[in-house]
Order: structure tokens, then C-alpha cells, then sequence
């Protein structure tokens, strides 16, 4: 289709499509793995269809108007960001304080449309689920407008060439320079969200749609043959089978989703593109049906409201005790259509059509009242009165940190400084005794049963404990029930960590007679971690303690832990799941990190798992052979 047509074919139903792979990763995340790259469709999409009127207003004027280009950016882009940013802070300040942490920052970059770079400083992960940054996903909307302000000077620039294929020429080197440097931060190991977020390493997809905008405008609208409808639709089918492909087996932050994976991905996006978009293309017809077309419409309002939706609700449910269940999409799902819907008719539209003074005469002049307008205009006045204030009130009061940031905080201070206080002292690892039950461990399945151990208290200088955040934070109560213990816990620590660390200990003989192990909240946890783990522990007692989170993972790490506790002497599981899983007020706001009774509670269970390792009988005790 050329710059002079008056509207792209199939558009409305590729947005449609585009969203409902974002909404799908982040409500569903495990039934669409690489559902994010939806963002790269509607890169192509915005890259396209923007040069394109750029195109039609230089050959309809002979010059192209930025003032005038801008502001019908702004005019389409702004009043949905106000009302959802309002809105949503309103609702986070009543759903939970971990929601605000650095919502003054967020709502800066959304309102300037410097988000990607806000989160980029700050060390934001895009792919960490459980963190709440309530605008993450406008990371996307600034990018886009960066590029809205970047395309007509450079258009203005290149336009002057004498051949217009030329003009194309610009555009696709600096698409295929940002595809390149994508592949190259990779290579580099820089992080992931760097990669993801920036303007300059993910904006290939915007500059390739403009440069195919321009090599296309020089043909002349003409009917599809058959053949070039076969041709189209081939094309088109190929694409969407390459989209769907990668959107089921791309993973997140991976080396190959950087390496291959967005740029593929865009390449299969510019080929829908192309077909959809010829004059009376069947697969352009085909995406223009409804109900297809009528999300399309709307697809801005859904993508912005979306995710700060998903994080209110999910914080809600979290402190309710509901956990993340499907109630969590379903609600997030029932709210973002209607508010987007809202969102498009009432406040997006008018202000496009008329622009902002218009709008908001339409809203509140009396004189043009009808009895719906009235209810509008009341129902928005009524809006901006409560979500202002409301709004300002959760920037003056947000927190510096989450409670969970607060928590692991809390263990972290009082950990450094039992070091510094143990540095000057006696080390009790120095005086600790041999583990009760050490004699033995040598013992063979086949042999003569010994006679059962007496009870035996643990104390804490008998215990080396290795975990994550989650032990980290009940460091004060482990302490407590446990005087002497020593404590090696770390953020974001992973089970194979905690082999290294253990092993090394055991080598350079500070690993005392009892490991307590607790890395199984940040990752899988598979049979040969757990066989190199006992093996690096040798002939000490072992308690493993299970997770306690809403994350995709944790069902089948405590099955695993369970099933590998139940098959080895000397081996005891902490149930920390089920022990705080009917508490969920003795956690922090995101369920997963504890607060001081939380820390009771998972020194308890730890406290148990030892009764179960050393009580006489058929326990699971290293003396006793299973039978």
C-alpha cells in the first residue's frame, strides 16, 4: 500500500495479536515463555506505520510539520499514560507500600518518556517476576517515543536525497547497527535488562519497519493478482508460524534471545507487515475481522494498563492469602479490558480528535451537556479529584524499600556485625564437637542394626547453615534459637552455590557436624545438585529446608527435596512451606521473605527437622538404616 492510502489493512488485528502475546507471558508465563516478544511486533508495527505518515505529509504538503507531528504524538500518547499512572498509583497506595518504592522515578520516566533508562540506572530486571515495579512495562512506550522524536530529523535529513531509495538506506543501517549491538552486548555478558531496556541495542525493529515503509511507498497501489495473494498469504503464514514458534521455545534473557532470537523475530514481523498491508491484501481482510479489530483499537490502553493492573491485584491477593492462583489473571483480565475501553472512548478519542483544550471544553462546559455527557464529565471530574491528591500523597509517603528489601536488611546488618565481632574472638567452629551419630556413617545397608541414640540437643555451635535471601532475613531468630550457629546466606543464591560453598568449608575444615541447607527459592533443584551437595557435606547430618513462593519452580523443588530427604540416611527436611504457609501476615508484601515471627517460624522448622534427624526409632536419623 502507498504513503497516500488512508488506512493499512490487518493492522488493527497484528496489534490485537501483539498484545495478547504480552498479556499472555504475564499472566500465563508458563504457557507462552516468549510471549515478550509481542514488544517486537508492535517495534515493526510503530516503525512502519509512523514513517508512513511522514511519507503521505511529504507528498501531500512537500515538507513535514515537527511541531505539528509532535503534538499529534503527544495528543495520542499522553492522556492515557495521566489517567492510568493516576489510577494506578491511587489503587497501589491502598494495595500495598512495596508497590511505591520508586514510583516517583517511574512516574518521571513515564511522564518523559525516559522509563527504559530509569530502570536501566537503578538495576531493574525486566524478567525478575516477583519484584514490584508497578510501570515497568512503560519501558517499551518510551522507547517508542524516543524514536518519534529521533525518525522525522533524521526523515528530514534523508528526504533530501535525490533517489528515493536511498532514503531507505539510512534507516536499515541504523536497524541493522542496533540488531548487531544487541548480538554484541550479549557476547559480552553484559546484563540482560541493559540489553533489553536500551534504546540503542533494542530499536532495530522500529528503524527496519521505517526503512521498509520507505522501499514500499514507491509502488503504486495496485489489485493483488492471485498469485500475489498466494504469494501474500504464503508470506504471511510463514511469518506468524516463525512468531509462534519462537513466542512457545524462546526463553527469557537468554544468550539466544539475544543472539539470534529478537532479530529473527523482527524479520518475521516485517514479513507479516509486508503481507497484511498490500491494497486488498485476504490476510489484511483476514486480521480485520472483529473481535480482532476492536482490541486492536484499544491495544494501548491494554498494554498500559496491563501491568500496574497485575501488580495491584497480585499484592492484594498476596496479602490476602490467596497467593498468585488463576484469580490473579482472571482479575487482572476483567479490570484492563473494561478500563482500556473506558480509557479509549471517554478520554483517548476526544482528546485525538480535538486535542486537549477541545477535550476538556467537551467535558466541562455546561453548555454542551447532554445527560451522558454530563455523566461522563462528572464521573471523570470525580476521577481526577480523588486519584491527584492520592497520587501525591504515595510519592510524598513511598518507602526507600520493599519490605522484603527491609527484612533481608534487617539479617544482613546483624550478620556483619556478628563477624566483626567474631573476627576479634574465638571462632566456636574451633571447639566444635564431633556430630552426634558420626561413628556411624560408614554403616552398610545389609548390616546388624545398632542400638538406637539417645536423644541429643543441637546446639548452635554444632551447625554451619548456607541459604539464600530467605535465610538471610530470619538471620536475627536463628540466632536466637540457635546461639553459635554460623550463617552463610546471600541474595539470589542458588543451590550449586551452596555446593561450592559447602565443600570449600569442608576442605579448609570449618564445616561443623550439622549442615542446614536452604537454597530452593531461586531456582530448580535437581538430583545431582542434591547427590554433590551430601557428598561435599560427607559424614555430617544433613537438613534441607523446603521453599516458600509463588514462583513457577517451587512445586517441583519440594518434591524433590522431599523425595531425596526420604531416601537418604542422614538427611532431614525443614518444612518452612507448610509450616508459614497458613501465616502469610508473618511475611513481607511479597510472600515470600520473612518478617521477625516468620523468622520463629522457620527456625522452628529447622528446630523439628533436628528432632527428626536425631530422635530414636524409625526417624530419619543417620544411625538408623532405612528399611
Amino acid at each position: 500500500m502507498n504513503a497516500r492510502a488512508a488506512r493499512f489493512g490487518g493492522l488493527d488485528g497484528l496489534r490485537a495479536i501483539a498484545v495478547g502475546l504480552v498479556l499472555i507471558y504475564h499472566l500465563f508465563p508458563k504457557a507462552l515463555p516468549g510471549g515478550f516478544l509481542g514488544v517486537d511486533v508492535f517495534f515493526v508495527m510503530s516503525g512502519f506505520l509512523i514513517t508512513s505518515l511522514l511519507l503521505r505529509e511529504l507528498e501531500t504538503t512537500g515538507r513535514i510539520n515537527l511541531l505539528a507531528f509532535w503534538r499529534r504524538r503527544a495528543r495520542r500518547l499522553l492522556p492515557a499514560v495521566a489517567i492510568v499512572v493516576l489510577v494506578s498509583t491511587s489503587l497501589a497506595l491502598a494495595a500495598g507500600r512495596d508497590l511505591l518504592v520508586g514510583v516517583a522515578q517511574q512516574i518521571a520516566g513515564a511522564v518523559f518518556f525516559v522509563s527504559n533508562w530509569v530502570f536501566i540506572a537503578n538495576g531493574s530486571d525486566y524478567f525478575a517476576r516477583d519484584t514490584p515495579e508497578l510501570f515497568r512495562n512503560f519501558w517499551s512506550l518510551a522507547l517508542e517515543e524516543q524514536f518519534y522524536i529521533v525518525l522525522p530529523l533524521i526523515a528530514i535529513l534523508v528526504f533530501r536525497l535525490r533517489h528515493r531509495i536511498t532514503w531507505a538506506i539510512p534507516l536499515a543501517v541504523l536497524g541493522v547497527s542496533s540488531a548487531f549491538l544487541m548480538a554484541a552486548l550479549a557476547n559480552a555478558a553484559a546484563d540482560p535488562t541493559r540489553i533489553y531496556f536500551g534504546s540503542d541495542s533494542h530499536s532495530f525493529g522500529l528503524f527496519l519497519g521505517a526503512a521498509m515503509a520507505v522501499v514500499l511507498s514507491r509502488r503504486a497501489a495496485a489489485a493483488l493478482t492471485t498469485a500475489g495473494q498466494a504469494v501474500s498469504l504464503g508470506v504471511a503464514l510463514l511469518g506468524f508460524t516463525a512468531l509462534g514458534v519462537l513466542s512457545f521455545t524462546l526463553r527469557e534473557g537468554s544468550p539466544e534471545s539475544f543472539l539470534g532470537g529478537f532479530q529473527l523475530a523482527t524479520v518475521a514481523a516485517l514479513a507479516v507487515v509486508w503481507a497484511i498491508t498490500r491494497e486488498g491484501a485476504i490476510a489484511g481482510r483476514m486480521l480485520d475481522v472483529q473481535p480482532l479489530r476492536w482490541i486492536g483499537e484499544r491495544s494501548y490502553g491494554i498494554y498500559l494498563w496491563h501491568w500496574p493492573l497485575l501488580m495491584v491485584v497480585t499484592s492484594a491477593a498476596t496479602a490476602a492469602g490467596l497467593g498468585t492462583s488463576w484469580l490473579v489473571p482472571a482479575a487482572t483480565l476483567a479490570l484492563t479490558l473494561p478500563f482500556a475501553a473506558l480509557s479509549y472512548r471517554y478520554i483517548e478519542q476526544p482528546v485525538r480528535r480535538v486535542g486537549l483544550r477541545g477535550a476538556l471544553v467537551r467535558w466541562f462546559s455546561p453548555r454542551n451537556y447532554t445527560p451522558r455527557r454530563r455523566r461522563v464529565s462528572v464521573a471523570l471530574a470525580i476521577i481526577v479529584a480523588i486519584t491527584f491528591p492520592l497520587t501525591g500523597i504515595a510519592v510524598a509517603t513511598a518507602p526507600e524499600r520493599t519490605t522484603s528489601a527491609e527484612q533481608i536488611l534487617r539479617g544482613q546488618e546483624m550478620l556483619e556485625a556478628d563477624r566483626s565481632n567474631s573476627e576479634q574472638g574465638t571462632s566456636d567452629a574451633d571447639t566444635a564437637p564431633p556430630g552426634p551419630g558420626a561413628a556411624e556413617t560408614d554403616a552398610e545397608p545389609g548390616a546388624a542394626e545398632p542400638a538406637a541414640p539417645a536423644v541429643v540437643e543441637i546446639e548452635g555451635r554444632d551447625i554451619t547453615a548456607v541459604g539464600d535471601s530467605v535465610m538471610l532475613a530470619s538471620y536475627p531468630e536463628l540466632t536466637e534459637a540457635f546461639p553459635g550457629i554460623e550463617v552463610d546466606a546471600a541474595v539470589s543464591r542458588g543451590l550449586w552455590a551452596g555446593v561450592d560453598i559447602v565443600a570449600d568449608m569442608a576442605q579448609s575444615g570449618t564445616l561443623r557436624q550439622v549442615v542446614v541447607v536452604g537454597l530452593g527459592t531461586n531456582g530448580p533443584v535437581d538430583e545431582d545438585a542434591l547427590v554433590a551437595l551430601q557428598e561435599a557435606v560427607g559424614g555430617r547430618q544433613l537438613i534441607l529446608i523446603d521453599a516458600h513462593a509463588e514462583r513457577d519452580w517451587i512445586p517441583e523443588v519440594n518434591a524433590n527435596l522431599t523425595r531425596f530427604a526420604q531416601e537418604r540416611r542422614g538427611v532431614a527436611l525443614a518444612r518452612w512451606d507448610a509450616s508459614v504457609a497458613d501465616t502469610p501476615e508473618y511475611l513481607a508484601e511479597d510472600g515470600i521473605h520473612p518478617g521477625p515471627e516468620g523468622g520463629e517460624v522457620y527456625a522452628a522448622s529447622i528446630r523439628s527437622a533436628l528432632d527428626d534427624l536425631f530422635t530414636p526409632g524409625e526417624a530419619p536419623g543417620w544411625a538408623i538404616p532405612r528399611r
